[in-house]
């Protein structure tokens, strides 16, 4: 589903669709207040949550990555978003498909031992018993079926938190003084002119850091190259643009709702739409683990990964609950 364009009406100026659902706004964010004031399970090892207030695109899982590359030990817990597992189960790529999974958990899979979890307290357990010295829990900020002991924010800096209202007159879960009470770090993600006029609208009340997501390099040279993009994830612009900046010429840009399946007839429609545009098909990593079997060498991948302007913010942070950075 894309998001309305009121959504990111200035926030002094909200739209008139959004004024009219803010009562829905405000019994939305009541809601949530309730769900998140219950007491939760805490763990025997330190659970760090990197989550969200808005719905979308942020770059949650990017960062979830750049987290993994430095914790040792670590195991990742996420509900598994579009699968048909209850869990808790551990992530198998070899066995374990997106309609079983979804497709950030396989994803994830690459990088760390990876549970999938309705039931978040009990996906915490399996992975403690598994040995995991340290839980990342992806998403799940407004879930409190588990005590956090760190809790990561993560924002695009383009979009901000839009017109700043609760779901549906806005992107928000909750409103951004609640959420960021329970918070322990803001991560705003996005290019530098996008984090300034960030930083120029909200003053965090919590450490904030800041980064940016780079193209992985992979040898491929990217200038020239006609390609037909597609994407099913939050924010498909940004996966645009990032082509864009590599140099390739987009011909064909086709954004699909977020986790959209890629059904086999999709696949022959999108393929044969590049061959009469003499273009390549290319997309993100996280679409790729939901392309069928026949396609997975039929079509490229840019791989994109998380840079912090300044690691040290959340070194002291982790610090703090006996996690040390190597």
């Amino acid at each position: 589903m894309k998001a309305p364009g009121f959504w990111y009406s200035p926030p002094d100026r909200p739209a008139l669709a959004a004024r009219l659902l803010a009562p829905l706004g405000w019994a939305y964010a009541a809601a949530t207040a309730r769900r998140v004031a219950q007491p939760g399970t805490a763990a025997d090892v330190p659970v760090i949550c990197v989550g969200n207030l808005t719905v979308g695109g942020t770059g949650k899982t990017p960062a979830v990555i750049a987290l993994i590359d430095r914790l040792p030990g670590v195991q990742v817990v996420t509900r598994g978003y579009g699968g048909r597992l209850a869990g808790p189960v551990r992530v198998a790529p070899q066995h374990h498909s997106a309609q079983d999974v979804g497709d950030e958990p396989l994803l994830l899979a690459a990088f760390a031992p990876t549970w999938v979890a309705r039931d978040r307290a009990a996906g915490v357990r399996a992975a403690q018993a598994a040995g995991a010295r340290v839980i990342l829990l992806d998403d799940g900020l407004q879930n409190p079926s588990v005590v956090k002991s760190l809790s990561i924010v993560v924002v695009d800096a383009a979009r901000g938190f839009g017109n700043r209202r609760c779901l549906p007159a806005g992107p928000l879960r909750e409103p951004i003084k609640v959420g960021l009470k329970r918070a322990d770090l803001l991560l705003s993600i996005g290019t530098a002119p996008d984090q300034a006029r960030f930083k120029a609208g909200f003053t965090s009340p919590v450490p904030h850091v800041t980064g940016r997501l780079e193209v992985l390099a992979m040898g491929m040279d990217w200038r020239g190259a006609r390609v037909l993009a597609f994407a099913g994830i939050g924010d498909p612009a940004r996966f645009f643009a990032s082509l864009r900046g590599e140099g390739a010429s987009v011909v064909r840009a086709k954004a699909l709702d977020d986790h959209q399946p890629l059904s086999g007839r999709l696949m022959l429609r999108l393929e044969a739409e590049a061959k009469a545009l003499g273009a390549q098909l290319v997309t993100t990593e996280k679409d790729a683990v939901r392309l069928p079997a026949a396609f997975r060498a039929r079509v490229l991948t840019l791989p994109v990964r998380l840079r912090l302007d300044d690691w040290s913010p959340l070194s002291a942070a982790l610090h703090r609950i006996g996690v040390s950075l190597p």
